[in-house]
């Protein structure tokens, strides 16, 4: 399918379908005739102008389907002005990356052929559906109580009520096809095919696996140099110093040549450059209606005040009642820890001793109940937030998120690391948390999915053809299936899963030197099962632009800096170090501390000489700036010349 578009822009009758529109089985015959106007009408009668259909459903034995399907598509013509709109960038005859016009459409490298990819494409129909707005309608037709005002998303509000349902963009079967051909059905030791994936999904889960590709390889040396060092010095608890100043100097320079890839990638695509659009607010805020004084429109307004009373009464004393909590099942563990090692030493036999790594695996797996648990409470208590912007709202999620998982995840190791100065337990701990949450993690995140989908595939195929025969309905059997996958949330879960085995490898892997092995084993088998969920078990997710890894790059950063500190730490307490200073703990403890600080201070100036971006696109970004204002100025002179007698 190229460019997604219809078979003749005159012809709107017959179209290539690029976007599912799904509202209840009740929605009244008002609003549906309202929206769908909406949605056909011309630009300038404050339509999207988009092509909409009715997919109808055979009736089924068990149950009536759902009549107010539709599918939504584009002719060329709109999606070229939608790609200004948006402010895509794409590649200029001169191999520079530009911002699209439609006037300058003819100096843009391949214009004819595969301009607009599937996910760009329905990338511009989301912007248009989502700007939608109500022009001077008091109410939804036939609800009077879903209220409207002048300026408001149409379908943000259909949305916050329930009347719309969903919306999401349909997979390209031959695409999808080529894709996963290329990505996971064939084992190969070669890099991801990152650009293939930020044509079909966009360059905000193609930055992720690009992420996910540069951590696995970077963890390689860790490994390569753990491996030895497991085997020959396992039984010598106290030589760690070694590989403690490698990860000293691997955490640190890690996430500064990542933001360097990064931009060469984001460049490549033509995101790098691109301004931030403005944000509409989330669809689930709400507030008393008033004037947005950037806009000039009217829309609901909020006071800080009570969201900032919420978060500090409410929202902050939940999160440290759940640390307290963490705490509290961390000491149950130590407990039970301590009562396996009493059996052990009393009749030390093989049964005693496969008890000894009883209580860690039944602490990983409370750990993994815990975060699940306290994920969903703090994505509701940010929802009753009440924050305007989606960005504000996943700030704000991260972090509750992270400092819980951080905690839950990691106290127990530095409690046995710098309380008891326990390094033999300290090592059984780590191999154990990280091994059992690896096994949870790829039986929820590959198997219990994959499983479930084939499941979900036969019910759905075997109703089809029960139902129409011989009949071939690709479209309506696609649809149907698609509506019935899960809905794909985004990265978070998956950089979260990232953050947290990054900090077992930096933080305490010179303890556990196969800790970088094993993550790296979990990372090809992520690549693998993460690339068949977004074929195979998720509905397609709408591209989001993207120039870098986000809020995520900080945490990373912060997880560094306390590696540094963390691995100072441990060196201090190796009893190699110890042994030069054995009457004088606290010159010990100074030393320790001014070696982190120079560290730190290396850290610091190590990212500041080191530049995010490489030089030969900063040259090309500085050039493009300089040709647009060479433009401008241009077009300027031209108008007042104009204007002369």
């Amino acid at each position: 399918m190229q460019l997604g578009l219809s078979v003749s822009d005159s012809d709107v009758s017959s179209f290539t379908p690029l976007v599912v529109l799904e509202l209840a089985d009740d929605t009244k015959a008002e609003a549906i005739t309202w929206l769908l106007n909406r949605i056909r009408d011309k630009q300038q009668n404050g339509g999207a102008e988009l092509l909409v259909n009715q997919l109808l459903f055979p009736a089924q034995d068990d149950q009536k389907p759902n009549p107010n399907v539709f599918v939504v598509g584009s002719t060329l013509q709109r999606l070229l002005n939608g790609a200004e709109d948006v402010g895509l960038f794409k590649e200029f005859q001169d191999g520079t990356m530009r911002g699209f016009t439609y006037a300058n459409r003819e100096s843009f490298k391949d214009f004819n052929e595969g301009f607009l990819s599937d996910a760009e494409c329905q990338y511009i129909i989301k912007h248009e559906l989502d700007t939608l707005r109500a022009k001077n309608e008091e109410h939804v037709p036939g609800y009077p109580k879903l209220k409207l005002y002048p300026g408001k998303s149409v379908v943000r509000r259909l949305q916050s009520k329930g009347v719309l349902i969903q919306y999401f963009p349909l997979h390209n079967k031959e695409d999808l096809k080529r894709l996963s051909f290329s990505w996971y059905k064939k084992f190969k030791l070669s890099l991801q095919p990152l650009d293939d994936i930020r044509h079909y999904f966009g360059e905000g889960l193609a930055l992720y696996f690009g992420f996910l590709e540069y951590f696995t390889f970077a963890l390689v040396p860790m490994a390569l140099i753990g491996i030895p060092y497991y085997l020959f010095d396992w039984e010598d608890y106290d030589k760690y110093v070694l590989f403690a100043v490698f990860n000293l100097v691997w955490s640190t320079v890690f996430l500064e040549v990542w933001k360097r890839c990064s931009a060469t990638l984001a460049y490549g695509w033509g995101t790098l450059s691109r301004k931030k659009a403005f944000e509409e607010p989330r669809a689930g805020f709400h507030g008393a209606l008033g004037f947005n004084p950037v806009t000039g429109r009217e829309e609901p307004v909020y006071p800080s005040s009570k969201r900032q009373l919420r978060i500090y009464l409410v929202s902050v004393p939940f999160v440290l009642l759940c640390l307290y909590l963490s705490f509290y099942v961390m000491m149950v563990y130590f407990d039970m820890e301590f009562w396996a090692i009493n059996i052990y030493n009393e009749n030390p036999d093989i049964a005693t001793s496969i008890l000894l790594f009883v209580p860690s695996i039944i602490y990983a797996v409370v750990i993994e109940i815990m975060n699940l648990l306290y994920r969903f409470a703090a994505e509701f208590l940010t929802d009753w937030e009440n924050h305007r912007l989606e960005s504000s709202f996943q700030n704000h999620l991260v972090l509750k998120v992270l400092v819980f998982n951080f905690v839950n995840c990691f106290a127990s190791l530095f409690y046995i690391a710098f309380v008891m100065q326990d390094m033999v337990l300290l090592r059984q701990s780590l191999a154990t948390l990280l091994i059992t949450s690896q096994i949870l993690n790829q039986v929820m995140e590959a198997f219990l999915p994959y499983w479930l989908q084939r499941r979900r595939n036969k019910k759905v195929h075997k109703r089809m053809r029960r139902l129409m025969g011989d009949k071939e309905l690709p479209l309506l059997g696609q649809v149907q299936l698609e509506t019935e996958m899960n809905t794909y949330l985004g990265t978070f879960d998956d950089y979260l899963e990232q953050f947290l085995l990054f900090g077992y490898v930096s933080l305490f892997s010179c303890v556990y030197p196969l800790a970088a092995v094993l993550v790296v084993l979990n990372n090809i088998t992520e690549v693998y099962s993460d690339a068949f969920k977004m074929c195979h078990v998720f509905k397609r997710p709408f591209s989001e632009p993207a120039m870098n890894i986000g809020v995520w790059q900080l945490a990373f950063e912060t997880m560094s800096i306390i590696a540094v500190v963390t691995n100072c730490a441990l060196i201090g307490l190796s009893p190699q170090v110890k042994a030069y200073f054995p009457e004088s703990d606290t010159q010990l403890i100074l030393i320790v501390v001014a070696i982190e600080h120079v560290l730190l201070a290396f850290k610091f100036i190590l990212a500041f000489v080191i530049p995010d971006v490489p030089k030969h696109i900063q040259v090309n970004l500085a050039k493009l700036e300089f040709d647009s204002l060479e433009a401008l100025k241009k077009r300027v002179s031209t108008h007042f010349l104009k204007k002369e007698p």
